[in-house]
């Protein structure tokens, strides 16, 4: 019996593709983002500052990618799963590197988690669109 697990995880060449469409995004919009990747233990393997975005983005986006690798959920569907108990949603709000708002998604890979992308610098609806686009260049 073996006592370890497979898992699989993103490349760096993937988390660079998805870092420079969620970023592009971006500029379409007329905004400057920072796009972080994380990989499915939170831990960064890419992170791409437009000109001009917030230095505060790039922890934001971090915080972002994190929350939703490790919840493997969207960091909207986790905040919204959580709002009825509002001591849990503040108890994980609260905990470093959580961020319960528009921005974070999971990358899925036939049916698995294997990282996550963050996006700060635009508005919510800003933010998920360039993550949307970022998770989705990664799609075959």
């Amino acid at each position: 019996m073996s006592n370890s697990v497979a898992r699989r995880i993103i490349n760096s060449a993937a988390a660079l593709r998805a870092v420079e469409a969620a970023v592009a995004k971006g500029r379409e919009r007329n905004i400057a983002v920072v796009a972080a990747v994380v990989d499915i233990g939170g831990d960064l393997v890419a992170c791409l500052r437009a000109d001009g975005a917030f230095s505060a983005s790039v922890s934001i986006a971090n915080d972002k990618a994190y929350t939703a690798a490790v919840f493997g959920a969207s960091t909207d569907d986790l905040s919204n799963a959580l709002k009825d108990n509002p001591v849990l949603h503040h108890g994980i709000a609260i905990r470093p590197g959580v961020a319960l708002f528009g921005g974070g998604l999971p990358i899925v890979e036939d049916g698995a988690v294997i990282g996550a992308i963050g996006v700060s610098g635009g508005s919510e609806d800003d933010d998920r669109a360039c993550a949307k686009a970022g998770a989705s260049a990664l799609a075959s």
